[in-house]
């Protein structure tokens, strides 16, 4: 996919749908920026960006966007604007023993239980231990100290 320049226009538009980046960076991955220009740009954003995107473009960046960044009705909607219906599946985020995204069509549900339950666990061997007795401890001194017997609700 050809890259995005950044102009007084489209950065004004990447900073209204990418707003917790600049707009150098967003627009720096343009497959990216059109996934969350598919999900979040209003009708005259897309004008702007559609002057330096193709069809042909848009139909790779629905190919190739990041999971989790198009939602469903997107997903449709410019699926069926690009002549495929019905569309295809929605990519979806898993992540594996290691952490790492992948799609998560190539893994049966019992495969992704288990690298969920084996992801949890290896996160929560690097947590710090807890006293959990001490901190019920404050917890219940915390309540009392609120709503305790006298204090009137």
């Amino acid at each position: 996919m050809r890259p995005i320049p950044l102009t007084p226009q489209t950065a004004e538009v990447a900073r209204r749908i990418v707003w917790f980046e600049e707009p150098e960076k967003a627009v720096a991955d343009p497959v990216r920026f059109m996934a969350y220009a598919m999900t979040y740009a209003r009708h005259k954003d897309m004008r702007v960006i559609r002057q330096y995107v193709s069809d042909d473009e848009i139909r790779h960046a629905l190919d190739t966007a990041p999971p989790g960044i198009i939602d469903p009705r997107s997903w449709a909607y410019w699926n069926l604007r690009m002549g495929r219906f019905p569309p295809p599946p929605l990519r979806k985020r898993t992540f594996d023993g290691s952490r790492t995204v992948q799609a998560a069509s190539n893994m049966s549900l019992e495969e992704r239980r288990r690298a969920a339950a084996e992801a949890w666990r290896t996160l929560r061997e690097q947590e710090p231990p807890t006293d959990m007795e001490e901190m019920r401890r404050r917890a219940v001194a915390e309540w009392r100290a609120k709503y305790g017997p006298d204090k009137k609700q």
